[in-house]
């Protein structure tokens, strides 16, 4: 007895012979269609739907984040300055502070969004760091402190990341 197997078309490009079926609700998708997640193939509206149940914030969440992160690297970008005055002993403040620095403005900003999270909050949250450092950062640039401008950039390079992996909850080591 020979079976015969159904030619599956995707339903998304019904000229698409394939083989795959989306992991939750079966239909068949093309490898184009087909999103890889760790337990298997999903199509693009489940996957879409699985992304709603993870991005939980809420509008003023953004407004409120931009404001504390802000604020908070607005404070730590004048503290990096008194650092940078301090000599040898101030780089290797800063170089230890800022990563510090970006937990706390990390936590200061769950804090206040209640932990609701959405990749677009965490990275206004990284761009109001960027900007709450500005002020400082222009005053350097006008009174041409070649030291203070680096000392801001060192603090930005070494905070920004540290602030969106650690809202984000990306885990570098395991």
């Amino acid at each position: 007895m020979t079976q015969e197997i159904e030619t599956l078309y995707c339903y998304r490009h019904p000229n698409r012979a394939t083989t795959l079926r989306c992991k939750r609700c079966e239909r068949p998708i093309c490898a184009a269609c087909a999103v890889s997640t760790p337990t298997g193939y999903m199509c693009v509206e489940c996957v879409r739907e699985r992304k709603k149940l993870f991005d939980t914030s809420e509008w003023y969440d953004y407004i409120l984040g931009f404001i504390v992160a802000g604020f908070l690297s607005g404070v730590v970008s004048f503290l990096v300055i008194l650092a940078g005055s301090i000599g040898f002993f101030g780089w290797v403040i800063i170089v230890i502070g800022a990563p510090a620095a970006g937990v706390i403005i990390a936590e200061g900003v769950r804090l206040v969004t209640r932990k609701r999270r959405a990749r677009s909050l965490f990275i206004t949250i990284a761009v109001a760091v960027v900007v709450g450092a500005i002020p400082v950062l222009l005053f350097q640039l006008i009174a041409f402190n070649i030291f203070g401008i680096l000392f801001q950039a060192i603090y930005l390079v070494l905070a920004v990341p540290v602030v969106y992996t650690r809202l984000s909850g990306i885990q570098l080591f395991r």
